[in-house]
């Protein structure tokens, strides 16, 4: 990673690269998120060249599995498709993405980057070498393109069916808890918010009230977005994980096709899961780390063991 970001910013000119570059310490530039088509810091990918766009999408693949990279990349050409159906009014392109670098990572024993556009947001924080992966926000506009039923384009689709056989699966009783409402919120509780202060509430229906078969797919729930990342950093936020309490919350409808959402939430874990504009053809989703966020593990060891330094 440190490398890739290296190479990025020596593919960039020099204009671009100071659009890029911001100083570490830049707290609102750098717990930013947003998913909505605004104005946000950072080089857009359509005004780089060849050389500097691949160098994104190299530093981008650091921080993503091959199947989540795969995701990203359906969702950027997303915004083609979106464009289309909005009668090409609103000027949507697929270079519309942006990358910010934060630190020098040549240098720097603290540094961090995002590459952020409408639907897609990935933040790193490397301190002293280690990554602190979140959030990560995966979203789609259509969440689905279908011919004579059948998908063409769905790339959240692993993420709303794991999780309707996970409420499938559920007796009467924990499936009456993990049901919080039958409406379901406009969109994920935690928005844009650079911060998300304790656990969403209600929880929702605990792990150690479900049956072999709920566990093992509310696990497979945690997994597929953990799995967002590369394996070595999937495994350590798994052993992480390893035997927490885990609750499960669904809102809304629960026939498909209808606007829903869901959320998991454990030791500094928050999943959240929408699709609930466009008629229930608009999704959203995203892989937070509430006490972590942003570095704020690594940081606050980095701390610790540096009392004097930054």
């Amino acid at each position: 990673m440190r490398a890739a970001g290296s190479a990025l910013l020596a593919a960039l000119d020099p204009a671009a690269r100071d659009r890029a570059v911001h100083p570490f310490d830049d707290e609102a530039a750098r717990r930013w998120l947003e998913y909505r088509p605004r104005p946000r810091p950072g080089a857009c990918l359509a005004d780089l060249d060849l050389a500097g766009r691949k160098a994104a999408h190299r530093l981008l693949a650091t921080a993503l599995s091959p199947s989540a990279y795969a995701q990203a990349m359906a969702i950027v050409a997303l915004e083609e498709v979106l464009d289309r159906a909005e009668d090409w009014q609103r000027g949507r392109h697929s270079g519309d993405y942006w990358v910010a670098v934060f630190g020098d990572p040549a240098r720097d024993d603290r540094w961090a980057w995002r590459l952020e556009g409408h639907h897609l947001s990935v933040s790193m924080t490397v301190v002293d070498d280690q990554v602190s992966p979140a959030p990560i926000f995966f979203g789609a506009n259509p969440a689905a393109v279908r011919y004579a039923g059948r998908p063409v384009s769905r790339p959240l689709g692993p993420e709303e069916d794991l999780a309707r056989a996970l409420l499938d699966a559920l007796g009467p009783t924990e499936r009456s808890a993990a049901i919080i409402t039958d409406e379901a919120p406009a969109d994920i509780i935690s928005a844009t918010r650079g911060r998300v202060d304790g656990p969403l509430e209600p929880l929702g229906v605990p792990s150690s009230r479900l049956g072999p078969t709920g566990r093992a797919l509310l696990d497979q729930v945690v997994a597929l977005y953990l799995d967002r990342l590369p394996p070595e950093l999937a495994i350590r936020e798994a052993r992480r994980l390893d035997g927490g309490e885990l609750h499960f919350a669904w809102a809304g409808p629960t026939r498909s096709g209808q606007r829903h959402y869901y959320r998991v939430q454990g030791d500094d874990l928050l999943i959240e899961y929408d699709n609930t504009t466009a008629d229930g053809n608009h999704a959203h989703t995203v892989l937070r780390r509430p006490a972590s966020d942003f570095g704020a593990d690594v940081l606050a060891s980095h701390h610790q063991s540096h009392p004097h330094a930054h």
